[in-house]
């Protein structure tokens, strides 16, 4: 899903390659945008689904836009889809993404030892499965009661999270499959002002969130002030650069 100008053609087209490489057999790409200028051929993009909720003025609809993968029919599409953001990287074989026991799976979010108890069956949405059209009820109840669930949760996968526990649906990838870049792959104090942040072992997919992209990883940039990285060269040989 790609909307606005933060992320460039560039990340669905490099997303793309590194899934054919990684994933066995034939596939559909889809990509949910509103510009599809610049997408390479072999992806098929749909326009985002309206989320169809009031908003109050200035209040932005990018926290929830995630939902409409949901649509009890999303553009006639069947099967497995299983959820990519546009900024991991890919290290690993994707075939087990497809074949893990489960109704819906997801990433079990980072720990945040500031957040209550009650909010740690949180999923990170970064990369989740699902089959097309079983879950349309995700996306009615939301539209139904937006204004109390967005009051309720901060985002469209605390929301989605504790929606399918509830249903006793949701279930988490092996721990080792989907590792943050910033918990697990920057080496601690004092190692990581000469060693180069590396994918834990059993990596597959690599998560950035928070304030380094996998740009700033490659350049060895970071927007904190006191945590210095060094260039991971390998996001680049993931990119297949």
């Amino acid at each position: 899903m790609k909307w606005g100008t933060k992320y460039g053609p560039e990340y669905v087209n490099r997303l793309y390659d590194m899934v054919r490489r990684h994933l066995s057999g034939d596939f559909h790409f889809v990509c949910l945008t509103d510009d599809a200028r610049g997408i390479r051929a072999e992806v098929q993009c749909h326009p985002i689904p309206d989320i169809n909720i009031n908003l109050a003025p200035g209040e932005p609809d990018r926290a929830w836009k995630k939902l409409t993968t949901f649509e009890a029919d999303l553009y006639g599409l069947r099967g497995t889809a299983l959820f990519l953001d546009l900024d991991v990287v890919i290290v690993g074989s994707l075939d087990d993404f497809f074949t893990q026991p489960g109704q819906f799976l997801i990433i079990k979010d980072y720990p945040r030892f500031w957040r209550a108890n009650g909010r740690r069956i949180v999923g990170n949405s970064s990369v989740y499965r699902f089959e097309l059209g079983a879950h349309a009820d995700v996306l009615a109840h939301f539209r139904a009661h937006s204004r109390e669930m967005r009051e309720k949760y901060r985002n469209e996968q605390e929301f989605l999270s504790h929606f399918l526990n509830a249903q006793g649906k949701l279930s988490y990838w092996p721990a080792a499959w989907c590792p943050s870049f910033k918990y697990h792959c920057i080496p601690a104090w004092p190692g990581n002002f000469w060693k180069e942040p590396l994918p834990p072992r059993d990596a597959r997919i690599v998560i950035f969130h928070g304030e380094c992209n996998p740009p700033d990883a490659l350049a060895g940039r970071s927007n904190r002030r006191f945590r210095h990285i060094e260039p991971a060269l390998w996001v680049a040989r993931a990119w297949g650069n």
